[in-house]
């Protein structure tokens, strides 16, 4: 492959300092560099949207998988750079999953924080909510109470409620909807 040939990772004596030679990765990770690494970014960019930084550590982190996985690499360039790209776009899927699920971090500044609301907001929104919790089937409360009030996992709120884990997120789903509606209903 790219004129390095295929190998086991050295099982050779260690020298002095404890470290395995690692001529042949190192050679290994500059030609993949060398013969990849701009058409890599480019598919990278592409990906991100164009984000430089992000695009780099998808290439350095592909490149890194590429070391990883060197004896079971395909010589052929054609299947290497296949490969490539796709480690790359499942890296940057991964990395869009990642951020989906967990909110961005920002530090507030003083002019950000919210105004204190006083005692009466809070009730009158209380109250708009228990009628709107009123509106829901008795299921779709118990399973709202449960998860949200009790503060419960799905698995915990079904053996409580005697129902399947799938039963509790539909009911959670469909109270949700129905209480957003019944919300934007009252304003």
């Amino acid at each position: 492959m790219l004129g390095v040939a295929r190998h086991r990772r050295s099982t050779s004596p260690r020298r002095d300092h404890g470290w395995p030679d690692l001529s042949l990765e190192d050679e290994l990770i500059r030609r993949l560099y060398q013969e990849f690494g701009s058409a890599l970014l480019g598919h990278a960019m592409r990906l991100t949207g164009s984000d430089r930084q992000w695009a780099e550590d998808i290439v350095q982190e592909t490149l890194v998988r590429a070391w990883r996985n060197a004896e079971k690499l395909e010589r052929d360039p054609v299947l290497l750079r296949s490969w490539l790209f796709t480690v790359a776009r499942r890296l940057v899927i991964d990395d869009r999953r990642k951020r989906s699920v967990r909110p961005q971090e920002s530090e507030l500044t003083p002019s950000d924080e919210a105004p204190q609301r006083d005692e009466a907001d809070r009730t009158l929104a209380a109250i708009v909510v228990a009628e709107a919790m009123n509106g829901l089937t008795e299921e779709h409360r118990e399973a709202i109470l449960e998860t949200y009030l009790r503060d419960r996992t799905v698995g915990e709120a079904a053996a409580v409620l005697g129902v399947p884990p799938g039963t509790v997120k539909s009911r959670v789903y469909y109270a949700l909807r129905a209480l957003r509606r019944a919300l934007q209903d009252r304003g």
